[in-house]
């Protein structure tokens, strides 16, 4: 089987992170985003996955031939040279998707992150005889989204409403398709809608299928999100796969710290915490709901809270940094600074405090 990522653009919201690497790559839970789902797609016997791309190819790949050796699994760029939409990309990859056995592939949302459940969605796919079907999940206030209004029982997708201003249903696509190849006969090459311009023209020939989707989801592609997103992932691992979760009592609720990090005496860490490889906490320091990505040093008493904490950087002793202050690669906060939601870009020594939310340049 094969799949194809969305991968697009240049992830402008989740800057300044994404001014270092391509948003895939950004770490989540101590692997970049797009690993998670490379990772999964393997485990169903995907053979080959195709991202589609518009923005530093070659930074991708370099990056994920080490991993396509270590999963045994053959990744493909497909660049557009224009930006294509959801759909349009998938008429571009069109040589790269079909092999002539017929078989359905995935396609993702490069955001998502979720159980990823993929053996179920193949089942269901194959019993309903559809020609494509998309994973739904139930949110709790639809009118912000796209509602898909499905046959509870069948899962058979009615329509689609977009932004409902009364109640029409609560589940929103969830960007985790898997399609048959005729499919891309109706697809253009061409900026095209895959959400607004193919699915709804399926669903009126009663050949779309909704399928709900288990367990947690969010699309990552903010600050905030990515946050709450880190939440729910270590949740799932408690749940799945609870020894890869640090314990001790220094550790509160969820938290994940990679092997070779360094952890001082008298920390208090959690919940809701993701500490790289190769970080160094000193003693006394308090992390809650934060991620602290490779190379990074805290100093000792430093606090830090719904924050991200860049590659390489390094908080300085009785700092306080809160309220989603993200900091880029290899910034430099001062000993005894206050960070309020900044927003720092690359390589920058950050000497006075800041007192309210705003981009430091």
């Amino acid at each position: 089987m094969k799949a194809l990522i969305l991968v697009g653009g240049f992830g402008t919201r989740l800057r300044p992170l994404t001014l270092s690497v391509p948003k895939p790559l950004v770490d989540f839970g101590n692997k970049p985003m797009i690993l998670h789902q490379i990772e999964a797609l393997k485990e169903v016997g995907v053979t080959e996955v195709v991202l589609a791309i518009n923005y530093q190819p070659e930074v991708m790949l370099n990056f994920l031939k080490d991993f396509e050796n270590k999963l045994d699994i053959k990744i493909t760029c497909s660049q557009e040279t224009e930006p294509l939409g959801t759909a349009g990309p998938l008429a571009l990859a069109r040589e790269k998707l079909i092999d002539g056995s017929g078989d359905p592939f995935f396609v993702l949302n490069s955001d998502v992150i979720s159980e990823y459940p993929f053996a179920q969605l193949i089942k269901f796919h194959k019993s309903h005889g559809g020609e494509a079907t998309i994973m739904v999940t139930k949110v709790d206030e639809p009118s912000k989204y796209g509602v898909v209004v499905m046959e509870e029982g069948t899962g058979k997708v009615e329509r689609f409403v977009e932004k409902p201003k009364i109640f029409v249903g609560n589940k929103i696509n969830a960007g985790i398709y898997l399609l048959n190849p005729s499919v891309l006969d109706r697809i253009q090459l061409k900026p095209t809608s895959i959400e607004k311009e193919v699915f709804p023209k399926i669903a009126d020939e009663r050949k779309l299928y909704a399928m709900v989707l288990p367990g947690f989801w969010m699309d990552i592609g903010q600050p905030r999100d990515y946050i709450t997103g880190l939440r729910l992932y270590l949740d799932s691992l408690r749940k799945k796969a609870s020894v890869k979760l640090a314990s001790g009592p220094h550790i509160l609720g969820n938290v994940l710290i990679h092997e070779s990090a360094v952890i001082g005496e008298g920390c208090l860490i959690g919940p809701d915490v993701s500490i790289g490889p190769g970080c160094v906490v000193e003693a006394g320091v308090r992390l809650s709901r934060c991620t602290v990505m490779r190379g990074v040093r805290i100093k000792k008493h430093a606090c830090i809270s719904s924050s991200i904490i860049g590659w390489h950087s390094t908080v300085g002793q009785w700092a306080r940094v809160e309220n989603m202050t993200i900091l880029g690669e290899d910034v430099h906060v001062c000993d005894e600074i206050y960070s309020n939601g900044g927003v720092v870009l690359p390589h920058k020594e950050i000497k006075s405090s800041i007192l309210k939310p705003e981009i430091v340049m």
